[in-house]
């Protein structure tokens, strides 16, 4: 709100006329373990004056720059028309469609994005979405362990998915007693033998493709591996890079059993991180344990066609000891420019953006291994817009020098990944020129010397 207009002495009198001695009162059932005595880097109260002032010099900061990075958010063309029409009323305001009579454009257009998000991942089921890509994935695996109703309760994860999705599966299924076995990824992809040498039962497999590092993994025989050994599979990946990649549904002998990762790529600006919306599909047989709802088609009494909520497996619509999910929603939004994104863009648009990215990527890894003392971290490996380099100095130092130039120059893999301290993932989309290249391998050479 741009104004508050309660004074101290308004305060005061609210407070008294419902017998509380201050505002700290109204907070007396948090035990005083859990609260925060103060907040360090939250600093005095500013006048009106000050804060306006502030904030134009943080919005000028907001200006233009030539990045990078990815690492799991990925700055693509957005065709002007699709947030022009995700801003229209009807969609923008619109609320969950709780009433089927009342809100048919919203479900037939999440109905259209099942539909492609399904012949995108080559799944028989998608969802209507999810907050993220990274709640997706730990989702995923709560849907294995409910699907497979006994077993182990455990959960096999590379240490080549994104370390964020990791840590928030830790967080998510660890409460519930699923235990979370972390496999080593030494060469930059997991090795498909390295399966047979892991002792015990696991429900799930996760299977990053590409993987955090932009390398493609062997979806194949991981997926057969997993398979053999009575694992399900879910897969963890780039909707962009299906585009050119064979889709889950198609890996292996039998296919993945269950798809997910974050939309983001597909029309949804980067927007200092979110929001963003997960996906998640599945094989048909696994449809009773997909969190979220989903939306079917159906014809009505007079026998028209129309669109209506079914599978309703959240804990707003059943009893939430019997929901699948009590922490899933549709980001309708998101999934409004997502679907939109596709529509206009079409399989051929897709596949040419996915295909450009590509091309950039060869383009800039060939001017980057030029530079002396740059090499890269995973040589011989095959990569989708995204490549991790070993730099003969520190890459949050080059990181901040390239800053300076405003250029984001990609994310360091040292905050993540211990003894990686000089190593640099980059990332290129559709949207970098041959100039923004060779402007990047200028001043990467220049901060290196």
């Amino acid at each position: 709100m741009p104004f508050i207009p309660h004074t101290e002495s308004d305060v005061h009198e609210m407070l008294a006329a419902i017998g509380a001695p201050d505002i700290e009162a109204l907070f007396d059932e948090i035990p005083a373990a859990l609260k925060v005595q103060s907040l360090a880097k939250v600093p005095e109260g500013l006048s009106e004056m000050d804060v306006v002032r502030l904030m134009r010099g943080r919005a000028k900061q907001d200006e233009a720059v030539l990045n990078f990075a990815g690492a799991g958010a990925y700055e693509h063309h957005i065709p002007a028309a699709i947030w022009q029409i995700v801003g229209r009323g009807e969609f923008y305001s619109a609320y969950t469609p709780y009433q089927a009579e009342a809100s048919q454009g919203t479900l037939q257009l999440i109905y259209e994005y099942q539909t492609m998000m399904t012949r995108l991942t080559g799944m028989d089921i998608s969802n209507a979405s999810m907050y993220d890509g990274a709640t997706a994935v730990a989702e995923a695996v709560l849907m294995a362990e409910r699907s497979a109703k006994k077993g182990p309760r455990r959960v096999l994860v590379p240490e080549s998915l994104h370390p964020a999705y990791r840590k928030t599966v830790q967080s998510i299924v660890g409460l519930q007693d699923i235990e979370v076995v972390t496999l080593p990824c030494p060469g930059g992809s997991l090795d498909p033998a390295s399966l047979s040498s892991v002792e015990g039962e696991f429900t799930a497999l996760i299977v990053p493709q590409p993987n955090f590092f932009g390398v493609l993994e062997d979806v194949d025989a991981l997926t057969d591996a997993a398979h053999a050994r009575g694992m399900l599979v879910i897969a963890v990946v780039n909707p962009m890079s299906l585009a050119m990649l064979k889709a889950p549904g198609a890996w292996g002998a039998t296919g993945a059993d269950i798809t997910c990762g974050d939309g983001q790529p597909l029309g949804v600006p980067l927007s200092s991180g979110g929001p963003y919306f997960g996906f998640l599909a599945c094989k048909k047989e696994l449809v009773r344990n997909l969190p979220g709802r989903i939306v079917g088609r159906t014809t009505d009494l007079d026998g028209k066609g129309g669109f209506t909520l079914t599978l309703q497996a959240r804990e707003q619509h059943i009893r939430r000891a019997k929901a699948t999910s009590n922490i899933c929603t549709n980001q309708g939004l998101l999934v409004t420019a997502a679907t939109i994104y596709m529509s206009l863009l079409g399989p051929d648009g897709l596949a040419k953006v996915a295909a450009a990215s590509a091309n950039n990527l060869r383009a800039l890894r060939e001017r980057l291994l030029k530079i002396p003392g740059v090499e890269p971290l995973f040589g011989g490996r095959v990569h989708f817009h995204e490549l991790a380099l070993r730099l003969p100095r520190p890459a949050a130092d080059v990181i901040e020098a390239l800053a300076a130039r405003r250029i984001v120059a990609g994310v360091s893999l040292g905050e993540d990944f211990p003894g990686f301290d000089d190593a640099l993932l980059v990332c290129t989309t559709e949207t970098k020129r041959v100039e923004d290249l060779d402007a990047f391998a200028g001043a990467l050479a220049k901060a290196l010397a």
